[in-house]
């Protein structure tokens, strides 16, 4: 009972200590930097939005929501899905990965302060081992 309620506190307050750095440092919400990292990591940086959703761990109506507000930033563009015509491309902009570049330290730093500098390495391997058993059951 002691771990589940520690893992519950943690998955509810993580996200919003995450969230607050950086609004306050980058001005963008976590969902949002989740989102331009994914794409970034994607080969040449775009993914299909049903994929997207499904990394980032949102519905497809809230990644739609979070991708215009992008899109009006200049930071995302999206394109038609060339073999599937329902589909959508998302694909970060230049300036897209310029804010990303920009906010990444201050959120590196903040997850390391908040999660592994507490952690030795072994037990860093643990969660890596623990999470990845866990992690396809709650996958879609």
């Amino acid at each position: 009972m002691a771990a589940w309620l520690n893992l519950t506190q943690l998955l509810m307050l993580l996200p919003t200590a995450l969230d607050r750095q950086l609004r306050d440092e980058a001005g963008i919400p976590h969902a949002y930097y989740q989102i331009l990292a994914t794409l970034s990591d994607a080969p040449g940086r775009s993914m299909r939005m049903t994929d997207l959703s499904r990394v980032v761990g949102t519905t497809t109506s809230r990644l739609s929501h979070a991708v215009a507000s992008l899109e009006q930033r200049g930071w995302i563009c999206r394109k038609a899905c060339s073999f599937d015509k329902r589909g959508q491309i998302a694909s970060l902009t230049e300036q897209g990965l310029q804010i990303l570049a920009a906010a990444a330290p201050g959120h590196v730093a903040e997850v390391r302060q908040l999660i592994f500098d507490r952690l030795s390495t072994t037990e860093v391997d643990q969660l890596r081992a623990i999470t990845s058993k866990i992690l396809p059951a709650v996958t879609p």
